[in-house]
């Protein structure tokens, strides 16, 4: 009888698999993933960071505000809340367009990587899809594959400021927030479900940090990525789920067996030397499950290194998209843009406390309005693509074409 479930469930899993090459979605076939003819397919992308999700750091505000809500408080301050709207608004139109679409495409990449808050999905919110979609058509013109990262989920899944959360990952002890993120990735996956150009669904950025007062929460990381997948089973049968493990996903040891058929398992890697021993963990866990794994995100060191770790990942069959995509004033990406006149005035004003008892004292700092207003004016303009200058070193690096911004 055991051999006869066995037979039946490896055909069906193969019925499955076909079905989903027929009907043209990635899937998960073993350790690779396939593309819509079955063919296997190397992810080389790139992360969207900085457009759905803001990083004070990306601005170099290193210290200043670093979270979404704390750019935005701190926008509003120097510009005033209707000004601050607008500008955010306009922002999101002009940071990713069609020509960073086709550029990425042009320089050899094959997939993108979208971190979003999920405040631009919460209730009856338009605006995730008014954006989400129009990269989606862009890189569906261009041959791009799309994850969607849900970066900031409620309540928060790290507590620090990458996830805009209140400093805790309280989404582990909410139930409030638990259901919130399941009937988001309903919504989304019930939207998507049948474009191919999206590749999965990256239920959560970096869960867990590896502060010991947190890790105790490493047991319900397992039990809520089940729950978000079986409610995105009910409406989506065919896109990958992609998980991420405790640790800023560096901890592989909190999954047990895959508990679905089309799972692609992520993990990051930041700051350490590229070499064999520090990707060990994770290439035992795909050949002991037999499943794909991905690198979702590293970077942000010198050139050197990421063509070492690059070699490192292609050497074990590891597909990449590193982050991220653009910054001001920083060749450890694609693509920078420089920063305006009068910023450095800006970067000042976010360095100083601006706590009640130091109000006077942070208000000679401040920039005058007009110089502020210059200032994010001139960001509208310099974030746009035709402004921005390829670091070609970086894209060597990536074995990637030296594509220039036309």
């Amino acid at each position: 009888m055991n051999r006869r479930n066995l037979i039946l469930g490896v055909v069906l899993l193969m019925v499955t698999q076909l079905a989903m090459a027929q009907r043209g979605f990635v899937h998960a076939q073993g350790k690779q993933l396939v593309d819509g003819d079955g063919k296997p397919l190397f992810l080389k992308g790139t992360n969207l960071g900085n457009w759905l999700v803001l990083e004070g750091y990306m601005f170099r505000l290193e210290k200043g505000p670093q979270s979404a809500s704390e750019i935005a408080q701190f926008s509003r301050s120097l510009l005033g809340p209707a000004e601050a709207k607008k500008f955010w608004n306009e922002y999101r139109d002009r940071y990713i367009t069609r020509d960073d679409i086709q550029w990425i495409k042009k320089s050899g990449y094959n997939s993108i990587r979208i971190p979003f808050h999920y405040k631009f999905f919460a209730g009856d919110n338009p605006d995730g899809f008014k954006y989400v979609d129009r990269v989606v058509g862009w890189a569906k013109e261009a041959g791009l594959y799309v994850v969607l990262d849900m970066h900031c989920a409620p309540g928060g899944q790290t507590g620090a400021n990458i996830d805009d959360s209140d400093g805790w990952p309280w989404l582990f002890e909410s139930e409030e927030s638990q259901r919130e993120i399941i009937s988001i990735w309903t919504r989304i996956a019930s939207h998507y479900k049948n474009e191919t150009t999206v590749l999965g669904y990256d239920l959560m950025n970096e869960p867990i940090p590896h502060y010991p007062e947190v890790t105790h929460l490493n047991d319900k990381l397992e039990p809520l990525l089940k729950r978000i997948t079986t409610a995105i089973r009910g409406v989506d049968r065919s896109h990958v789920v992609v998980l991420e493990a405790a640790q800023w996903d560096t901890n592989f040891k909190v999954f047990g067996p895959p508990f679905d058929k089309n799972l692609l398992y992520e993990f990051h890697r930041y700051w350490m030397p590229p070499v064999q021993e520090k990707i060990a963990d994770v290439v035992e866990f795909r050949d002991k499950y037999n499943v794909p794994i991905w690198l979702g995100e590293s970077g942000e060191n010198d050139d050197k290194w990421i063509d070492d770790f690059r070699t490192l990942l292609e050497k074990n069959d590891i597909g990449w998209a590193f982050w991220p995509y653009k910054k001001m004033d920083n060749t450890r990406g694609p693509v920078q843009f420089k920063r305006p006149q009068y910023w450095d005035e800006i970067v000042a004003f976010g360095a100083t406390d601006r706590s009640l008892g130091n109000i006077e004292k942070s208000l000679k700092v401040r920039p005058p309005n007009e110089h502020a207003k210059i200032a994010f004016r001139e960001l509208l303009e310099n974030v746009q693509f035709s402004h921005c200058m390829v670091n070609d070193g970086y894209m060597k690096a990536l074995g990637l074409k030296v594509e220039p911004v036309r």
